[in-house]
């Protein structure tokens, strides 16, 4: 069964530490790791990663260290919730939120580690890791590759093989996993769950893809950030997109994963949310299976929006929008006057008017407001 999915599974124990002893003695790498030495020793840092004798030990050595690093220096405080609702040693499809290609899942096994559990399992698209050392961190870290290349043919396979695979992680290695919401990030701050991704988790037992979906605890994971890292980039993008098809130019993806984890991000909210399980018992039976997962769905983003934490800026880009001061009591004049000057700079870039750019940061901003209005009215 292991060899199914040798080219998308991270690598074993075994595997992980020998990529370790190779990866951290190879002078090229090292010479890498100096970019940490404001803050870490690297020499004393290297040797205590040498001395890790399992892959636990190494993620708390490296991984850990490497992200306290970065939100140190991004975030001014992180609020982690929700542990109490699950219990880490079971298996769990955790279904995210999606605002950031690295970040999103590495808050995740941050709040596990920060409770004395190992990793869960996370998917990362093969396009974003076309670097060689990319795959190969990736793959010490627990993350899987979902392949989003190749003939249509070769997709549907490769659809049916992801399903396969997450099925495999959580009923026969009982290991929980990660994976985002959607194909890709979400560009204008709308979360929503595609029932695409959901159907596709049911190919392993099309027989009853419904009990299948309740036997693997999906569970809701919401992160809320005070500022998108990426806000420009989407924006632009989605500017750009108004012409048609969107082509990312080469390098853009490592560029948005640099600027995810070292782009500003002011406070940040983690919420682990309550597996489904009275959602499933309220799907009435005779609706057909599309139906049934439209209603799964939205039952995910209900929990998520509901879980969303609105921050000043939220509001303030909401009341700019709607020209009012329905919010002003969430926030002062000083913050409103800092995001102004923060959606100014923003807006300024050589291929998009400043107008739509602006347009297209508020949407960022806002609409976690508007998802929040729609469950509570």
């Amino acid at each position: 069964m292991k060899e199914l999915f040798d080219n998308i599974r991270p690598y074993s124990e075994k595997e992980t530490m020998l990529a370790v002893k190779k990866l951290f003695t190879d002078p090229i790498f090292l010479q890498q790791l100096a970019f940490f030495e404001d803050k870490i020793n690297v020499n004393e840092w290297v040797k205590e990663v040498l001395k890790c004798t399992t892959r636990f030990e190494f993620h708390l050595t490296f991984a850990d260290r490497v992200f306290k690093y970065f939100n140190d220096k991004t975030c001014t405080q992180i609020h982690y919730s929700g542990i109490e609702n699950i219990d880490p040693r079971k298996p769990y499809l955790f279904l995210g939120n999606h605002r950031d290609i690295i970040l999103d899942s590495s808050f995740l096994q941050i709040y596990y580690f920060k409770n004395g559990y190992e990793a869960t399992l996370s998917a990362i698209g093969d396009n974003l890791v076309s670097n060689l050392l990319f795959v190969e961190i990736a793959r010490m870290h627990e993350m899987f590759l979902v392949l989003r290349t190749g003939t249509l043919k070769e997709r549907i396979n490769n659809t049916h093989l992801l399903s396969s695979y997450i099925h495999h992680c959580m009923f026969e290695e009982k290991k929980s996993v990660w994976i985002a919401q959607g194909n890709g990030r979400t560009k204008n701050g709308d979360d929503k769950t595609q029932q695409g991704l959901i159907k596709m988790l049911t190919f392993a037992n099309s027989e009853n893809p419904l009990q299948l979906l309740e036997d693997m605890q999906i569970t809701p994971v919401t992160i809320s950030y005070q500022y998108e890292p990426c806000a420009q980039l989407k924006a632009r993008e989605l500017a750009l997109s108004e012409k048609g098809t969107y082509t990312k130019q080469p390098g853009e993806d490592v560029r948005s994963i640099t600027e995810g984890v070292t782009g500003f991000k002011g406070e940040v909210h983690f919420v682990i949310g309550k597996p489904l399980q009275q959602e499933f018992e309220n799907i009435p039976p005779e609706l057909s299976l599309n139906e049934k997962l439209a209603m799964l769905c939205a039952q995910i983003d209900r929990q998520m929006y509901a879980h969303y934490f609105l921050h000043p800026q939220n509001y303030i880009a909401f009341d700019i929008q709607e020209n009012s001061a329905r919010f002003a009591t969430q926030y002062t004049q000083n913050e409103k006057l800092s995001f102004i000057n923060y959606l100014d700079e923003q807006s300024i870039v050589l291929d998009v008017p400043k107008d739509k750019m602006m347009k297209y940061l508020l949407d960022i901003y806002a609409n976690p407001v508007n998802n929040k209005l729609r469950i509570t009215n």
